[in-house]
């Protein structure tokens, strides 16, 4: 049967509201033969377009000599098609030495900028054309490119690729922009001793020079790569270096795991690749598609940038989150299941089939996060992954989405130096969330059939939002062009709330509102949710009535709602089907507050949390109502992914006492109710590791007090045993950091002590943070010196680690000391430092929760209009911040400062 064409008024909405945003890619390509191209590290959107209009099916030999020194050398071999030879063009390779450079057999001096290499229509033909580079570059050291990383525990060097979002080109030579997919054939010589890893497995591995009349070098081994399929840059990597290595060919798909020989005994690899053969077998019959890359590798690797990068068949994760010195808990193995079916999501829906340019990144995200919670909530034991989901990633993106940081989930991407400008809550959280209630939406069936269509019809291909959102109306037999522009085009999160009456004891009237943020977001947009009452029976709220409601608009009655018992409680978005934010009704709201040991379930029970802390940051509910509350009811939680929810929420409250300067006597006395509840749940779960674990953090993060402070060195010590928690490594660092963060009598001295006993890279950088935590002067102006030297030979991992122990809360004094300084210089630190830096790099700005704190803030932002997109977008945010953190502090019904 021929499939229905797709709805045209869809194609015509989407089309014209692209081109609004995005700029049309066909004339940009006819126009950019007269527009050179900017001297700098950064591909325009423009520019990239011009280029794919001109260059087709590429592909490259490469060709790396890797050593273990701070070099390497290499030679990209790049043969494409050329429509025609009218302007120059451009091949990206940054801070390479060139050392030859040949075009169409011809040797030709290169004309290079650092950035691109500029080769002249002259020695280019129309057709096919060859170009080989042979140059030398320096390894990276901040995770991009090709990184290279000594451990400083037995000297092995370890290198890996990360080439996301555009950062190929600091490897190699190439066209570096997604939509020119290329093959990819590698040949490296490497140390004996390593292994190498990429997209397909290794053909051959001989002795360099054994191939040739040149006698083999027996130090050195030569690894032959076939050549891929068709792959954008950024998904294609190589790692090296002397990993260790576990298989498991148990599935149909060959599995390996890689790690550091050092942190070796820190890997459980029966987890990794029990979740690994599940997501595999559950994405194949999901998709319909089985996977594409023939074999299935993961690497831990360090210093890296983010959690984990879907390389196609050879996935990195940041190996901080996931190496354990102690047994895991129930929920990091949960956190485990979760990144690898992420990133095993992005196999099919970013590596398989590709986004055209980087405002696309978001769909790619979004659907990893939506699928990968769907699988691991399918095809592992933890069955709760939805509400692991709704009371962690998506209360930051109703965060996010309710501050000024706030953007549409679809945004122009002008250049590739703003690719990341959006990696945030809205492009990972939100989007996974609207998808999520697009399928209720839709139908399950439907949004998979639509799915599988897509990934099928683009296969090896780029595809855009309109071919998404295509594939998808066609299954579903409906025009999705009001539904994209309402959820896609605009910003903000609608506020939902039940109005309704009753006589006798029976609801007699029932309204589903719909409300915008503000009127600068005015948009009203249409879900599906389910709309419960409840009844309080004794111990017990019970559910009396559910009703799956499709609204729109400001008022959408709910018929079925008539005549049911007169409630205790209405949640509008029980299960949690939609996106939107929940304000409960006074009489709900009282329940709420009194009523959450009478929940059963633990979803709604985290949504009920969630509407008391959305209380206190909407200045309804005071902070010391919501501490109250907190204080009665947490050591009663029995659901280890709700508590550590609920703790989280009581650690931001401990955060906004710090920072408002209150009242000092009920701080101290409430910090102390914190420290002491947290140590009950201590010493009432030491037969349960998960809760535990989960209780000891807890109190590990909120000790300053004296008392419990001397607790925590008595547990390093030995002088005091908590029964059952093992005193690991990592677990003595992390005391020995609080301690110096309040310095502690004697704490300085336990950094180098434990420093000589724990000599590992993660040591060294705990032994960073225990340093600069610490509440001194001296300590502060040296290290924030460094932090803002870009040129400290410093790897950036380190750098990072400063940035985050600079100034936390409680030294609001010491921040202040330079706080004027350190905003005049945002501009030029800025506008000097790429991105990559800046993300972190802001988080060190001042925020002190006063007036003045605020009105500094509030005139840097006015001064510095010129800032980068996502420099700007964090400093107005963190102005935003400071403002809700002092109206909090004027909302609390205790006495004030």
């Amino acid at each position: 049967m021929k499939p229905s064409a797709r709805p045209v008024r869809v194609l015509a909405l989407v089309l014209a509201i692209s081109a609004a945003f995005a700029g049309s890619a066909a004339s940009a390509g006819s126009a950019a033969n007269a527009v050179p191209r900017a001297e700098n590290t950064y591909l325009t959107q423009t520019e990239a377009a011009a280029r794919s209009a001109r260059v087709a099916n590429v592909d490259y030999v490469l060709d790396f000599a890797l050593t273990g020194k701070e070099t390497f050398s290499g030679t990209s071999a790049i043969s494409f098609d050329l429509l025609d030879t009218a302007a120059p063009l451009t091949v990206d390779l940054n801070k390479a030495t060139i050392s030859a450079l040949v075009v169409n057999g011809r040797q030709v001096a290169p004309r290079y900028n650092g950035f691109f290499i500029t080769l002249a229509p002259q020695d280019l033909v129309k057709g096919r054309n060859t170009v080989s580079v042979s140059y030398q570059r320096a390894h990276s050291t901040n995770g991009e490119g090709l990184h290279r990383m000594v451990d400083p525990v037995d000297g092995k060097v370890y290198t890996y690729s990360h080439f996301e979002p555009a950062a190929a080109h600091q490897m190699f030579a190439l066209f570096d922009q997604p939509d020119l997919k290329a093959s990819y054939q590698v040949n490296v010589t490497a140390p004996a001793d390593w292994v190498v890893v990429s997209t397909k497995r290794e053909s051959a591995v001989v002795a360099e020079g054994a191939d040739t009349a040149v006698a083999a070098d027996p130090a050195l081994k030569r690894w032959t790569f076939p050549a891929t399929k068709k792959l954008s840059p950024y998904n294609f990597s190589l790692h090296a270096g002397p990993y260790k290595i576990w298989e498991d060919n148990s599935g149909p798909y060959p599995m390996r795991l890689f790690a550091r020989q050092s942190v070796a005994s820190q890997v459980t690899p029966a987890d990794w690749f029990r979740y690994t053969k599940a997501g595999l077998a559950f994405f194949d019959n999901y998709f319909g598609l089985p996977y594409q890359f023939e074999k299935y590798d993961q690497l831990l690797v360090p210093d890296f940038l983010y959690g984990a990068m879907e390389n196609a068949g050879a996935v990195t994760f940041g190996e901080r989150g996931f190496l354990y010195k102690a047994e895991m808990t129930a929920a990091q193995r949960q956190s485990l299941a979760a990144v690898i079916m992420h990133e095993m999501a992005h196999q099919w829906f970013g590596d398989l089939v590709t986004m055209t340019w980087w405002n696309g990144l978001w769909l790619n995200e979004s659907f990893a996060s939506f699928m990968g919670t769907l699988a691991t909530a399918e095809s592992t034991e933890f069955k709760n992954a939805w509400q692991e989901f709704y009371s962690g990633a998506k209360q930051a993106a109703y965060t996010t989405d309710q501050s000024l940081a706030t953007h549409p989930i679809e945004v122009p991407v002008p250049s590739t130096a703003n690719a990341f400008d959006n990696i945030d809550a809205i492009t990972y959280s939100k989007g996974a969330s609207v998808l999520m209630q697009l399928r209720h939406l839709l139908g399950e069936d439907v949004f998979r059939k639509g799915v599988h269509n897509y990934l099928v019809k683009y296969a090896y291909k780029n595809a855009t939002l309109i071919d998404f959102i295509g594939s998808l109306g066609d299954a579903a037999g409906r025009d999705l062009g009001p539904w994209t522009k309402q959820w896609l085009y605009n910003a903000g999160v609608n506020t939902i709330a039940a109005k309704y009456s009753c006589a006798g004891g029976k609801i007699n009237s029932f309204t589903l509102q719909q409300s915008a943020p503000s009127a600068a977001l005015p948009t009203l947009r249409e879900q599906r949710v389910q709309v419960a009452t409840f009844k309080l029976d004794g111990a017990r709220l019970v559910l009396r009535n559910n009703v799956a409601v499709t609204y729109s608009g400001a008022a959408t009655k709910v018929p079925a709602m008539i005549g049911s018992a007169c409630p205790d409680l209405v949640y509008p978005n029980y299960q949690d089907w939609g996106f939107a934010k929940v304000q409960l009704d006074k009489r709900s709201f009282a329940t709420a507050q009194t009523s959450l040991s009478k929940v059963d379930d633990p979803l709604l029970r985290s949504m009920l949390w969630v509407s008391l802390w959305d209380g206190v940051r909407d200045g309804q509910l005071p902070l010391n109502e919501f501490i109250k509350t907190a204080l009665a009811n947490a050591g009663a939680e029995k659901d280890y992914t709700l508590l550590g929810k609920v703790l989280g929420m009581i650690s931001q409250s401990k955060y906004y006492l710090d920072a408002m300067h209150g009242d000092a006597a009920y701080t101290r006395v409430t910090t102390r109710a914190i420290e002491e509840m947290a140590w009950a749940g201590v010493q009432a779960n030491s037969n349960d590791n998960n809760f535990l674990r989960s209780w000891f953090n807890h109190y590990l993060g909120s000790a300053s007090s004296g008392d419990a402070l001397g607790r925590l060195a008595a547990i390093l010590d030995g002088k005091l045993i908590v029964e059952n928690l093992v005193v690991s490594q990592d677990l003595r660092w992390s005391i020995i950091g609080r301690l110096n963060r309040f310095a502690y009598p004697g704490s300085f001295e336990l950094i180098a002590a434990e420093l000589a006993r724990d000599k590992s890279d993660t040591g060294q950088s705990a032994a960073l943070a225990a340093t600069v935590i610490r509440p001194d002067p001296a300590t502060k102006a040296e290290w924030l010196s460094k932090v803002e030297d870009l040129n400290t030979t410093l790897p950036f991992s380190k750098v990072r680690v400063a940035m985050g122990n600079l100034y936390p809360v409680e030294q609001a004094a010491l921040s202040e000391a330079s706080a004027s300084e350190r905003l005049a210089r945002l501009p030029a630190m800025d506008k000097a430092a790429g991105p990559v830096f800046m993300r972190s790099f802001t988080n060190t700005l001042p925020m002190n929760c006063t007036p003045a704190s605020i009105k500094r803030l509030e005139t840097a932002a006015a001064r510095y209009k010129d800032l980068s997109a996502s420099t700007r977008r964090s400093l107005l945010g963190m102005h935003q911040e400071d403002k809700r953190c002092l109206m909090i502090r004027q909302t609390m019904t205790v006495p004030k400062a």
